[in-house]
């Protein structure tokens, strides 16, 4: 239940939530909200896989 429902919200993330590192973004100079993206697309990808 738990791995369906990252799935799910991983898949939502990839739609609205823009990708970062095509944009070129350096991690070392990325903003607060930013960093807040990367972490949580980082988050719901770890537990989806």
């Amino acid at each position: 239940m738990k791995k369906q429902l990252f799935k799910i919200l991983a898949k939502t993330n990839k739609v609205f939530i823009p990708s970062l590192s095509k944009r070129g973004v350096d991690l070392a100079n990325a903003k607060k909200w930013q960093m807040a993206i990367i972490g949580w697309r980082y988050f719901v990808t770890k537990n989806s896989l």
